[in-house]
């Protein structure tokens, strides 16, 4: 039996907290043409060979968000398995930027309170993340 192997894709992941209001994050909805397109994410974007993830997820969130990440710090890391592909998601909650948040490549984007995700249809790979931030809520609210 053949079995093809993927190589993942790593993705530097950014949970965004408005910084006027703690309990909202920003997500952003995928185009219709990409791998999943139609549901909405956190945003970010692939980690370029020799890239920092760091200096990537500020380099995605300037080219999507017009956004300046001035503070971030890791959160978790996710390999999923899609049937056709692999991705290693590097996310980071990014507490402070500059700018205003907008969707620069012509995507939708909310800022949603963390029990709003629920409401939302992400990729499958998200679904952690999600689990991630409730349970972070949770606590801060117990």
């Amino acid at each position: 039996m053949n079995q093809i192997i993927h190589v993942a894709v790593h993705v530097a992941v950014a949970v965004i907290v408005d910084q006027n209001d703690s309990n909202k994050i920003l997500i952003a909805k995928r185009p219709d043409h990409v791998h999943k397109g139609g549901l909405w994410e956190f945003p970010g974007g692939k980690v370029e060979q020799g890239e920092h993830v760091f200096e990537a997820l500020a380099r995605e969130l300037e080219e999507e968000l017009a956004i300046f990440v001035l503070q971030a710090e890791p959160l978790i890391n996710i390999q999923y398995d899609y049937p056709e592909k692999s991705v290693l998601l590097d996310v980071w909650k990014v507490t402070e930027f500059s700018g205003n948040a907008k969707g620069n490549e012509g995507q939708e984007i909310e800022w949603v309170t963390v029990s709003q995700l629920n409401e939302y249809s992400f990729p499958e790979a998200n679904n952690l993340i999600i689990s991630e931030l409730q349970s972070e809520f949770q606590k801060t609210q117990g």
